[in-house]
């Protein structure tokens, strides 16, 4: 199904992302439910670029072989990661910014600490 190239690179920069988002909320720069967007973003993001370089190989792969290959990857990957992402931080804000379907979920209400 995914090569691995596309598997190291969608999970590297799904990584990345998720780690600058967690430092962004730990320096209080995100709140939770915007951390929870994010990481939704991040990981609809990672299948997105999977894909897109599975595919885009694929295409470039099939117009001119060698060459081809590197440019789909590479051209398939930016567009799978902005659908991705897209549709990753449009269904989070569905979710996580809707007081109907959360109520007063205790983990992404404003300002409360958790503790252990």
């Amino acid at each position: 199904m995914f090569h691995r190239s596309s598997i190291i690179g969608g999970v590297l920069s799904g990584a990345l992302s998720q780690i600058q988002d967690t430092r962004s909320l730990n320096q209080g720069h995100l709140s939770r439910k915007d951390y929870a967007v994010c990481t939704t973003q991040n990981i609809t993001g990672t299948f997105g670029i999977m894909a897109g370089m599975e595919y885009g190989g694929a295409v470039g792969s099939s117009l001119l072989p060698g060459v081809g290959s590197i440019l789909g990857m590479t051209v398939g990957g930016i567009i799978g990661d902005r659908i991705g992402s897209y549709v990753g931080r449009q269904a989070g804000h569905m979710i996580f910014h809707n007081p109907a379907l959360l109520g007063n979920h205790p983990l992404l209400l404003e300002g409360i600490e958790r503790t252990y």
